[in-house]
């Protein structure tokens, strides 16, 4: 399993810079776009995508361009992210942070091109149909929008410096960092021509998935390894930030997790799909260390 995840990974991380090198933009905007997109990190989203189509026994190629739009969207939130006005981060997986690199004007114009390119991707797409096409777009935009993980980053900000309930705090993630993780799913089933009731099955998986994932992060938080991280350890509690360990105590939040992860693998038995791939990345979640 690994190993093709492996592979996955590398096809996605061979063709994220080919997207970006075919634009006829400024190279200020190119090289900004590709610093973030070439900084790292887990393709967790675009492997979810692709993993879920393998279950479906589809070919994973179908399902390159959305996996590519979707780590885009997502790159783009985290170069927002670590600017001044929001997280103020120097750094980002080890690496300076986009603005620190090209400015904060230019990082902003970075984040905004991969958001509006995205959707440019995956409308240019001629491997699918024109409904699918229009329903992957739609889905996408709600994910990424005020309904969306936008509307958990609000929340998150008027969250801080306060003590919220854990139903606040799970509002916040099942939106900012949830509700991607669910379309990526959603995404690769629905390009997979799942039932509705395996779609349906698929989405409730996604979500007990997404809340152990920011489950997991806050337990990293505490007791992670900074250089595997690439960030500093202990940011949360220095920032006055409700977490599940906060609300819950750390054991609370690894018992938290573990539900969560119980309940994902219960789902996704019952979709009834051959997903060695999604079971495996389930294991990854609830043991990361980075």
């Amino acid at each position: 399993m690994e190993s093709l995840l492996r592979q996955y990974k590398s096809q996605i991380e061979q063709q994220l810079p080919a997207y970006i090198e075919s634009l006829q933009a400024p190279q200020t905007i190119k090289e900004a776009m590709l610093y973030s997109l070439q900084a790292g990190g887990k393709r967790i989203r675009p492997l979810l995508l692709l993993s879920t189509l393998h279950a479906f026994q589809k070919p994973v190629h179908i399902g390159m361009p959305t996996a590519c739009a979707l780590e885009m969207i997502h790159t783009y939130s985290l170069i927002h992210d670590d600017l001044p006005s929001m997280d103020n981060d120097d750094l980002r997986r080890g690496k300076p942070t986009n603005h620190k690199v090209f400015g904060e004007a230019n990082a902003i114009l970075a984040g905004d091109a991969l958001l509006t390119y995205a959707f440019q991707v995956v409308a240019d797409d001629e491997a699918i149909s024109s409904d699918v096409k229009v329903r992957l777009i739609s889905e996408l935009a709600k994910a990424a929008g005020p309904e969306g993980m936008v509307g958990g980053q609000v929340a998150d900000l008027e969250g801080e410096g306060k003590t919220i309930s854990l139903q606040q705090l799970e509002y916040i993630h099942r939106h900012k960092t949830g509700k991607l993780l669910q379309y990526s799913v959603r995404a690769g089933a629905i390009l997979g021509e799942a039932t509705e009731r395996q779609l349906t099955l698929l989405t409730a998986f996604a979500d007990h998935l997404g809340l152990a994932f920011q489950i997991r992060d806050d337990i990293l938080d505490i007791e992670g390894d900074e250089q595997k991280i690439g960030k500093k350890v202990g940011s949360d509690i220095e920032n006055d930030k409700s977490t599940y360990p906060s609300l819950l105590t750390l054991d609370g939040a690894k018992k938290k997790l573990h539900d969560h992860m119980k309940e994902a693998r219960t789902l996704l038995h019952e979709a009834e799909i051959d997903a060695p791939l999604l079971h495996y990345i389930c294991d990854v979640i609830e043991t990361r260390d980075h």
